[in-house]
């Protein structure tokens, strides 16, 4: 897996979190209005720091929270 280089910069109605999270406090929001390119913020501190995923490495997070892995 190669080091992707995070953009400046993802766009502002590209953020969104699941329907599942609509009343929790604590959530994340994922991003992926740029190309090959997943960015992941918490929702409460949406000017704060992006975390940011090749697909593939995003998609292995994702299954390794499900199957409880992580």
């Amino acid at each position: 897996m190669s080091a992707a280089k995070p953009p400046t910069q993802f766009t502002a109605d590209g953020w969104f979190k699941s329907s599942a999270s609509a009343a929790q406090n604590e959530c994340v929001e994922i991003n992926t209005s740029t190309p090959a390119i997943v960015g992941v913020r918490d929702s409460k501190t949406p000017g704060g720091p992006v975390l940011a995923f090749e697909p593939a490495a995003f998609s292995a997070v994702i299954e390794a929270l499900a199957s409880d892995a992580l």
